[in-house]
């Protein structure tokens, strides 16, 4: 397992930018629009972290900034934790065996969600991209929030 990244929800992208870099001193890795989604998605890396960064895309924090206004409640600022899996469907099963639901499951072969007992949403993404969907993952609805 390999810690992805942090994801943070902000209501002002430049307020945020001028935090997290100017004074906290990160640098922007990468951007991505996305039009659609009506979202703007910011990775940020410290700088010891940087060539690291570009060889992997990790560790990194993610600013999520959605352009519709929304006053994030009950802590949905702070979206999840991210970490890449070697295999997916074992560990999924593994944390089902243990009693831990499965939030969003992975039909796609590739991206998992969970909670920790304090309600931290958790994903996990396949290392390499997505595995050959199969069952029961691909039937699996998702449960909750995630």
């Amino acid at each position: 397992m390999r810690f992805l990244h942090s994801m943070v929800r902000v209501k002002n992208l430049e307020a945020s930018l001028k935090f997290y870099c100017g004074s906290l001193g990160l640098i922007e890795g990468h951007r991505m629009e996305n039009e659609q989604g009506r979202f703007t998605l910011v990775y940020l890396v410290a700088p010891l972290d940087i060539d690291q960064a570009r060889a992997t895309q990790a560790p990194l924090l993610e600013l999520t900034y959605n352009w519709d206004e929304e006053d994030y409640k009950g802590g949905r600022n702070f979206g999840h934790l991210a970490f890449e899996i070697d295999d997916i469907y074992a560990l999924c099963q593994k944390l089902m065996d243990d009693g831990i639901t499965i939030n969003r499951p992975p039909r796609d072969g590739r991206m998992a969600f969970i909670r920790s007992p304090d309600g931290i949403s958790i994903e996990l993404l396949q290392k390499n991209g997505a595995l050959e969907t199969k069952e029961p993952w691909a039937s699996m609805e998702n449960i909750g929030e995630w």
